[in-house]
């Protein structure tokens, strides 16, 4: 069931939204950093989907302007969002992975950058994951499915 309308969704209301939309997806992702509950990586995401998508509560996709022209990304990325989309699994674009990379620290434990192409949010292994900021990007999501925008686009701001 839909919450909100073409018209509440566009216009001043859909800026104000989307920044609130956005704040609560980097209070997910700072939460379930700690918890780790965040897979990152392309091939790792696709790894974990197959094992077990019920525990997937969020799939982001990101990009910046030179990875526009990747077709073997944009093929992953539709392999990725068909998946999550037939497993009814909440699925956003972000287009600032530099931000995206502050909050998730960026690089792994040898030193290496992160492939932040693709981070998967999932449920702790105690319980499942009742977090009111999860929620409202769940929620956005679902209203982004009812207008036919299947992979809505979020902007991270610079902090």
């Amino acid at each position: 069931m839909c919450n909100m309308t073409f018209e509440e969704l566009s216009g001043e209301h859909s800026a104000e939204r989307m920044d609130s939309v956005a704040k609560a997806l980097e209070e997910v992702l700072s939460s379930a950093l700690p918890q780790g509950c965040i897979t990152v990586g392309v091939y790792e995401a696709a790894k974990s989907l197959n094992v077990d998508p019920d525990n997937v509560v969020l799939c982001l996709l990101a990009t910046d302007e030179e990875d526009v022209k990747d077709v073997a990304l944009q093929i992953h990325f539709t392999l990725i969002q068909a998946f999550c989309c037939e497993n009814d699994i909440s699925i956003l674009r972000v287009n600032n992975m530099r931000r995206l990379a502050e909050i998730l620290g960026g690089v792994k434990q040898g030193g290496e950058p992160m492939d932040l192409h693709c981070v998967l949010v999932t449920n702790p292994q105690s319980s499942t994951w009742k977090d009111p900021a999860l929620s409202k990007v769940n929620g956005f999501c679902r209203d982004s499915r009812c207008l036919d925008q299947w992979v809505p686009v979020i902007n991270l701001p610079e902090r």
